[in-house]
């Protein structure tokens, strides 16, 4: 049986005197997720179990508190974590084109860095020292010394020779020369053209034998400098090592425990040791091979003694997480940055920045998915990186082939961290269809759900939501009437009584919006009368749709009846979706009733109007129609039901309920009152079912209501099922109060037409017949007669149908084959119902037959 339901059951409130607070500023801020139980076990599980591919994926639509639940139940547990180490980038000496990344310590990169930096200030001051020393210069000048002494004994030797020989040794830039002597003296070039030609033969021989000794001679000058260059390097050697291994002895004593430090260091101290002139600077009078001093080239050819110090966890309390809202690649993996010298680009080990990942390692790395998605490379080099365990940067456009120039190729980086990435759940599903390697790297999904149980826990962590709220925004904090309010906004987010909303987003919103009226009102804290203001201004802002359809009804220009009944009319309810505000509208419904084998049409859905959902919702409608009426009689009948001034697209089965009414009022005959609407979904049973968005239904039917004019007679009938989703306002549930509104709860079709119509349903009785005057008796009656009456159509029309075949096939007879006429089959428009009006009149009655 339907019933009114009283003001109560149309909201549930909290009573503040109930809560245990007087303001939110009481409470100690909240600790880790609220209201997602299922979500923070997945959480643990993804981040407790240590195998690879056991990554997250948080799924749960936008505004339920993802990433800033995510974020403080990651920071909470990183805090009890190690802190990752330190990553750097070093010149590699053996391949300057591939920097080499050293692991250190905590704090250790920054050490490192400044060391090395006070190093080759050490250096530089010390080296030029040294070589400038009198100790030094004695050094060399003794080498020098004696290999001019050695030198000067060869070549004396050498002159020796030649004047035994009538012959002199020139030593000059190009070599050493030999020229023959004459009388004692060198001969000229005119002198030798003079002499006979077998003088100059014979001169000429001289010469040539006594070549080989001067070859000889110019060898063992060339070992001699040779080996004076190496005694040269071999004491610049041991003095810029004397130098380097004294300022070095420190490092190698500090970083004794890190072998690839150590290493590093050796590696710095022999390239030192090796290439000491590039301390020494430039010497006096030489000059630049450019007109411009360029202070960057001074430094340039030290910078392969710099530290790179690519991730720095000196203040890093515990482990990293980092949040990465724009996954771009350089963002995620790291770049190159290049610099600008004389117009032309150059990079080196010291312009690698570290990306996310990098930052994250050792910790936990949060992406949003549709941006990982969005930006090219970022998705496929996320899935290499975490197959590989490992991080590399590179260019974008070396993936594409667009670079084909020479670049760095820096060391890979071992990847030791967690990669969350949340989205909506129906990307989740496409990438889990789609992706092969997606199930193999995600394998941990944590559902956020909508929804929390309203109890006390749930009220305890809203209050304790919106006090660390106002604590963290420095917001106004809310007295006890403002946080009842406050979860009773929650409740009607989730449509539910037993249930509160978890999209914390717009709760926040509420107590910003709450704490600006607060705050215009002179006030240190936030009452309830400060969220209702709230909660109305957000409301006028968005509803100028809805007040101008308000008054377009009550101009009459779109027509609904709030007052008196009709056959065949009834106020369905709908809902609108602006986006950011929804409102419910009536819509009036009609139906009309004539004789056809046509069935139920659906003008919407002929004007292609009306959706897929709509359309099962007229079919299960028409099932209905069959199984309660079509027993012991064809059910043969043409209507038409149509939603009145629409002139957009219906979608949804929850105006089936209205649509069988006004079909019934108009079968039965019965008007039906128009101060009531009626919204819900039925099955082939005759149930009414839930449908979504009940509270703006009847709140748009109410404010039609009042628009017209209140009579006190006026209503709306909701599903059963639907009355745990009242949260209506107050305003609706005071008219409920004062009796000037109501509302019905039925089960069934039966007992809302009952209401609409104010006549019984009537049941079956064990004769199979309805009572008399009864809703169900009038319209099996009607239909009974609807039948009875094409029946005996048909037969009358039989006579004169065969009269007219007999006629054409007389004149079939008298044309050619090539003329006769094909035989018409019956219809196949999947549109028509009912029965095909192509068929035979025998074939006709046979099927009309009871």
């Amino acid at each position: 049986m339907a019933r009114s339901l009283p003001p109560e059951a149309l909201r549930r409130t909290v009573d503040p005197h109930l809560l245990p607070l007087r303001s939110t500023e009481e409470l100690p801020p909240l600790t880790g997720l609220i209201g997602q139980p299922r979500a923070v076990a997945a959480l643990e599980f993804g981040l407790d179990i240590p195998d690879q591919g056991f990554n997250i994926y948080v799924a749960g639509p936008p505004g339920v508190g993802r990433m800033t639940g995510v974020q403080m139940f990651l920071e909470a547990r990183a805090k009890a974590q190690p802190t990752p180490p330190d990553w750097c980038y070093v010149y590699n000496f053996q391949d300057p084109s591939r920097p080499r990344a050293l692991r250190l310590p905590p704090g250790k990169g920054r050490e490192l860095r400044r060391d090395m930096q006070r190093l080759v200030e050490g250096i530089r001051r010390e080296i030029p020292r040294v070589f400038e020393s009198d100790e030094y210069n004695a050094r060399r000048e003794a080498i020098l010394k004696e290999v001019n002494q050695q030198r000067e004994e060869i070549l004396q030797r050498l002159n020796q020779r030649a004047r035994a020989q009538e012959m002199m040794v020139e030593v000059t830039p190009m070599g050493i020369a030999v020229i023959p002597l004459l009388g004692g003296r060198p001969i000229t070039d005119q002198q030798f053209a003079a002499l006979p030609p077998a003088m100059q033969e014979l001169l000429r021989r001289r010469r040539e034998a006594f070549e080989e000794e001067v070859k000889q001679a110019i060898k063992e000058i060339r070992q001699l400098e040779r080996t004076a260059q190496e005694r040269l390097r071999q004491l610049n050697r041991e003095v810029a090592l004397f130098v380097v291994e004294g300022l070095m002895d420190d490092l190698f004593e500090k970083y004794r425990d890190l072998p690839e430090v150590l290493a590093y260091l050796q590696a710095v101290r022999d390239d030192m040791v090796e290439n000491a002139d590039q301390f020494r600077g430039r010497e006096e009078g030489q000059a630049l091979p450019f007109p411009l001093p360029l202070p960057a080239f001074a430094d340039l050819a030290l910078r392969k003694y710099t530290v790179n110090v690519l991730v720095d966890n000196a203040e890093q309390q515990g482990a990293p997480v980092i949040i990465e809202w724009n996954p771009t690649f350089p963002n995620v993996f790291g770049r190159l940055e290049k610099e600008s010298l004389l117009g032309v680009l150059h990079t080196d080990f010291t312009l690698i920045r570290a990306g996310a990942l990098h930052r994250a390692n050792g910790g936990y790395l949060v992406l949003p998915v549709e941006g990982v998605l969005l930006n090219p490379f970022v998705w496929e080099g996320l899935k290499r990186a975490l197959r590989q365990r490992a991080i590399e940067i590179e260019e974008p456009g070396e993936r594409m082939g667009l670079i084909t120039t020479r670049t760095l190729d820096p060391e890979p980086i071992p990847l030791n961290a967690k990669v969350i990435l949340i989205g909506s759940p129906l990307l989740y599903h496409l990438l889990y269809l789609y992706d092969e390697e997606f199930s193999e790297l995600f394998k941990v999904k944590a559902d956020f759900d909508i929804e929390m149980p309203w109890d006390e826990n749930g009220m305890r962590d809203y209050i304790a939501l919106i006090g660390t709220l106002c604590r963290k925004e420095g917001l106004c904090h809310l007295d006890a009437g403002a946080v009842a309010r406050v979860i009773e906004y929650g409740g009607r987010l989730a449509e539910d009584q037993t249930r509160l909303s978890t999209r914390f987003a717009e709760i926040a919103d509420l107590v910003r919006e709450a704490t600006f009226w607060a705050r215009k009102a002179g006030s240190s804290i936030v009452t309830a009368e400060h969220v209702r203001q709230a909660l109305e201004a957000k409301i006028y802002r968005s509803n100028l749709i809805e007040e101008r359809i308000r008054q377009l009804i009550a101009e009459g220009t779109l027509l609904i009846d709030v007052e008196g009944a009709k056959v065949g009319q009834v106020n369905g309810l709908s809902v609108l979706d602006l986006g950011d505000y929804r409102f419910g509208r009536p819509n009036r419904i009609t139906a009309t009733i004539a004789l056809g084998r046509e069935g139920v049409i659906d003008i919407e859905r002929e004007a292609r109007l009306g959706g897929p959902i709509h359309t099962k919702g007229v079919l299960i409608l028409s099932g209905y129609l069959a199984s309660k009426y079509a027993q012991d009689k064809p059910l043969t009948l043409s209507a038409r039901l149509v939603f009145e001034q629409s002139y957009s697209g219906v979608e949804g089965d929850s105006a089936s309920c209205a649509e069988l009414c006004a079909l019934l009022s108009a079968l039965a005959d019965v008007p039906i009152r128009q101060g009531i609407a009626i919204t819900g979904s039925i099955n082939q049973k005759g149930e009414l079912q839930a449908i979504g968005g009940v509270n703006e239904k009847i709140e748009g039917f109410y404010y039609t209501c009042k628009v017209k004019g209140l009579t006190g007679e006026q209503g709306v009938i909701i599903p059963e099922a639907n009355v745990r989703n009242l949260m209506l306002r107050e305003e609706v549930v005071e008219a409920v109060r004062e009796g000037k509104f109501h509302i019905w709860a039925a089960r069934t079709v039966d007992e809302a037409i009952e209401i609409l119509t104010g006549v019984p349903a009537g049941e079956r009785g064990p004769d199979g017949k309805y009572p008399e005057g009864t809703i169900n008796a009038r319209v099996d009656q009607r239909l009974r007669e609807m039948a009875e009456t094409l029946q005996r159509f048909g037969r009358e029309e039989r006579p004169e149908r065969k009269e007219a075949e007999a006629r054409k096939n007389e004149e079939g007879s008298s044309k050619g084959e090539s003329d006769r006429p094909l035989q018409r089959l019956p219809s196949a428009d999947p549109t028509r119902r009912g029965f095909p009006s192509d068929l035979p009149a025998e074939d006709q009655q046979e099927r009309l037959s009871p």
